[in-house]
């Protein structure tokens, strides 16, 4: 990847190691699909950072502009999807 995720200097080291894990995750349902349980783990976490609605739209738009990965698209597939699905963009 040619690009930066979008992080915030206010989070701890784990918050960032966490919040990388969750776009890596939208970059693997793009490309070569993941299981929705690990997916929604690490989106659960990833809103345990970014908590409010806006800013976690904020920083997702930031995201895919650089990568042209939409983790609102991702995130609402494997919402809709059931367990044990491979989530796959």
């Amino acid at each position: 990847m040619d690009y930066q995720y979008p992080l915030s200097a206010d989070w701890s080291t784990e918050e960032i190691i966490d919040a990388v894990h969750f776009f890596e995750n939208v970059e693997k349902a793009y490309e070569k699909g993941l299981r929705r349980e690990e997916f929604m783990s690490s989106y659960r976490r990833f809103k345990e950072i970014v908590p409010g609605k806006a800013d976690e739209k904020n920083i997702c738009d930031e995201f895919e502009e650089v990568s042209g990965y939409s983790s609102y698209k991702a995130v609402k597939k494997a919402k809709n999807s059931e367990d044990g699905a491979l989530i796959k963009m």
